[in-house]
């Protein structure tokens, strides 16, 4: 379970914002804050795994308080209390030096306002997907040059160039597919979940293996043959 932490000065948009990660499998609001100082005690205190940051706060701007956490961080390096908190900028502020600034300090993301409910919660899987890889990459010990460009690539869906042959569109049908059955599909369900021939539902789930955004898992049936099944991981 993510469990999360909203800073927002609005108190209005701040419970927005809480019952949409509340709508989501596999997160949880820990709190809700409306200052920077707000924010740095409820970190301290919660020790929640996401941060939904607003720039605009009443006493210190929101690139401040994400500093503020990484200092935190550095002063318990190497004890038993090291919390690492990722954080996801949620606000109004457009400036070129204000985005850089929260990509310096080491935000996953930045959404500006307004946004709709299905962005917000794209990003929120981007995260619980990051997560999930880093865990599964301290028990591999080391990292392929795909699992790290899994986790600094381009998040958008279709974002990388497809071969010849594939369509965007059926990429991102194939992707949503994946997405709603987080337990994994064989290319014969992928295929009827998705209405599509399963010859072109296994061509492009193989894409999404080879480029590191499918996990790829064998079961073995009654008929001693070995079913691949996809698991979308990206």
């Amino acid at each position: 379970m993510t469990k999360v932490l909203v800073v927002d000065d609005d108190f209005m948009v701040a419970k927005l914002h809480s019952r949409c990660v509340s709508a989501m499998d596999g997160f949880t609001v820990v709190g809700v804050a409306h200052s920077g100082a707000e924010a740095l005690r409820a970190a301290e205190l919660l020790r929640p795994d996401l941060v939904l940051l607003d720039v605009y706060l009443p006493d210190m701007d929101g690139i401040r308080v994400l500093r503020e956490l990484r200092a935190a961080e550095e002063r318990v390096a190497g004890t038993e209390d090291r919390h690492t908190v990722d954080a996801l900028f949620i606000t109004a502020a457009r400036d070129a030096g204000v985005i850089r600034a929260a990509l310096r300090a080491g935000a996953l993301h930045y959404l500006i306002k307004p946004f709709n409910r299905a962005a917000l919660q794209e990003q929120l899987r981007h995260v619980a997907s990051v997560r999930t890889r880093f865990d599964e990459l301290a028990e591999q010990g080391e990292a392929r040059q795909a699992d790290v460009d899994q986790i600094f690539g381009p998040r958008p869906p279709g974002s990388r160039e497809l071969p010849k042959g594939l369509a965007a569109p059926t990429a991102e049908l194939v992707e949503r597919t994946l997405r709603e059955h987080p337990s994994g599909l064989s290319a014969t369900e992928c295929a009827e979940s998705g209405s599509l021939s399963r010859v072109s539902a296994r061509r492009y789930l193989e894409f999404f293996a080879d480029t590191g955004r499918a996990e790829v898992t064998l079961r073995y049936g009654g008929t001693g043959r070995p079913e691949r099944r996809y698991r979308w991981i990206g």
